[in-house]
């Protein structure tokens, strides 16, 4: 039985970025675009006769910005957002995020130019994947109540010294969402090794910094993880720990060009379960692929807990339910339970009403 193609509607106010975008989603026979639009009004206007199952945005656009599209689109045709921005719009990616794009793709070179082909590979891969995403779990997002804060009336049992979250398509969101549901940052570290690219995880850190009650860093050689702090892997390379002078700080390893994921989870979690062991909580989060199966066996090994996002609210099932199936994960729980597991740990939480 074949397989309708996935039909794309590509939005870019440059002529060239369109043809480009266009040529590079036609080399798929899995693929089709069905239309292409220069600005916000004409996009909307498309979005709504064709009912496209992916769209590609370009936020920077006249007569109507990415984001009043987006807001417009996700209330009246909710529709899988990829947004294609140049790297100096970090913050203007992240904010699409929390609007409803799914994900983002940096473009090379903010000027037209043949670098834009080199996004190819990302593209479909992050195209091809989107049959997996379910948008109903986007918009249940966004008309969600705000997030109800942590509570702290601490138990008996002690919550981990340390979490590592592990997280990729709907990531952004999803983490925003646990960090920003404290009054106070707890008595944790956290790490976070989101799938993102170079050049936006330090952006990325900065907006957790300034919306959560965590200090959070992009992480550099030799930061040691401490309590009320979040580190933030750095696109591009990954991070690891060890061992310095008694101390158990981060280390960053330069990815290798067969590496499918940098930073990588399953790296993260199984050199943080080396180092803390039964202290350590494993976290994993919406994302396509299976980054992170083959760490939360590492963590389990080390007397570690393992907590996975519950398909109830993943955006993308891949990353948590492919955890899932080692038999590894203690808890299965959706989004709003997980703060406070990552604050009390598991058999805490579960006596608390989590």
């Amino acid at each position: 039985m074949s397989v309708a193609p996935i039909r794309v509607l590509v939005i870019d106010d440059s002529a060239f970025s369109r043809r480009t975008i266009t040529r590079m989603l036609e080399r798929s026979p899995l693929v089709c675009v069905v239309g292409a639009a220069r600005d916000g009004e004409e996009a909307l206007r498309k979005t709504l006769e064709l009912r496209p199952d992916l769209i590609t945005l370009d936020l920077e656009m006249p007569r109507m910005d990415g984001f009043t599209f987006l807001r417009l689109v996700m209330s009246r045709c909710p529709t899988p957002v990829i947004v294609i921005s140049g790297r100096k719009g970090e913050q203007d990616v992240f904010r699409a995020l929390d609007f409803g794009a799914v994900d983002f793709i940096a473009k090379p070179s903010s000027r037209a130019g043949s670098e834009l082909e080199t996004i190819e590979q990302e593209l479909l891969r992050k195209v091809h994947a989107i049959r997996q995403l379910r948008i109903e779990k986007v918009r249940a997002r966004l008309e969600a109540a705000p997030p109800v804060r942590s509570a702290h009336g601490t138990p008996a049992a002690r919550g981990p010294r340390v979490a590592v979250i592990g997280s990729s398509t709907g990531g952004p969101a999803a983490l925003m969402q646990i960090l920003g549901s404290f009054e106070r940052a707890p008595a944790v570290a956290v790490v976070v090794c989101q799938h993102m690219p170079e050049g936006f995880t330090r952006g990325f850190a900065e907006r957790i910094d300034r919306l959560t009650p965590f200090a959070a860093r992009e992480a550099q050689d030799g930061d040691e993880p401490e309590p009320g702090s979040v580190l933030v892997a750095p696109g591009g390379v990954h991070l690891e720990f060890e061992r310095r002078a008694a101390r158990t700080v981060a280390r960053l390893v330069a990815a290798r060009p067969g590496d499918k994921y940098a930073p990588s989870v399953d790296r993260s979690f199984a050199s943080a379960a080396k180092h803390w062991g039964s202290e350590l909580l494993a976290v994993v989060l919406t994302g396509m692929g299976d980054d992170g199966a083959a760490g939360v066996l590492a963590v389990k090994q080390s007397g570690g807990q393992v907590v996975a996002e519950s398909e109830q609210t993943a955006v993308v099932f891949g990353m948590p339910g492919q955890a899932i199936r080692t038999g590894a994960v203690d808890a299965v729980l959706p989004l709003p339970e997980i703060a406070s597991v990552i604050e009390l740990g598991c058999a805490a939480a579960r006596r608390s009403g989590a």
